[in-house]
């Protein structure tokens, strides 16, 4: 199955607050790109909120959320995190973290309950949310004689692919960000053009 090469995620980072009859529950999401942004957001809110009783994360990572997690912090085992989790599951979103502070009011909500709450906190942010979509792109280098700079300028306007880097001296070089869907395309024709060398970089940037 070919993989997709689009993915959604969120714009910015937001926050919400409710209240489940006595406890208060802070909502707390974030666009991360890797597990130590994630670190830092939590030892942030672990230092602001440091009296609150827990705070439940989830997170997803990668294109397809290949990588993901989901904690409950001392709340009953998959009452609060797995929830949280759900929620960027049935939004299709990765690259982001929810965390949900929850301060306990004396009034304990059940199991049944507490799924429900941390479910509710983690949806409401994720509605404050700008969802948007982002390409999984190829990166190619590109190394060229001056003489056909003309050539490889004409693959680029058509094809119009994200320009990253460039050189322009006696020996040429281009770094270009493709989708993965159209790098096929551009690579072919870097490639016919006479002296040109081809690298492919990596993809996912």
């Amino acid at each position: 199955m070919e993989q997709k090469d689009s993915y959604l995620t969120i714009a910015t980072a937001k926050e919400c607050a409710m209240r489940e009859r006595s406890s208060k529950f802070l909502s707390f999401a974030y666009p991360v790109t890797c597990e130590e942004q994630i670190r830092a957001h939590l030892d942030a809110l672990h230092k602001e909120y440091y009296d609150a009783t827990h705070h439940c994360y989830a997170w997803r990572l990668g294109p397809q959320g290949e990588t993901f997690r989901a904690n409950d912090d001392g709340e009953p085992s998959g009452t609060a995190g797995k929830p949280i989790l759900g929620q960027l599951l049935s939004h299709e979103v990765t690259d982001c973290l929810i965390v949900v502070v929850r301060y306990f009011g004396g009034t304990k909500l059940g199991v049944s309950g507490l799924i429900q709450a941390y479910k509710e906190a983690a949806a409401d942010v994720l509605a404050e949310c700008e969802i948007i979509e982002k390409t999984v792109d190829t990166v190619v280098c590109v190394y060229f004689s001056y003489v056909v700079m003309n050539d490889i300028m004409r693959i680029v306007k058509d094809e119009s692919p994200r320009i990253v880097n460039q050189t322009f001296d006696n020996l040429c070089s281009m770094t270009l960000a493709i989708r993965r869907s159209k790098a096929d395309m551009l690579i072919g024709k870097l490639d016919k053009v006479s002296g040109a060398t081809i690298e492919i970089v990596s993809e996912n940037v």
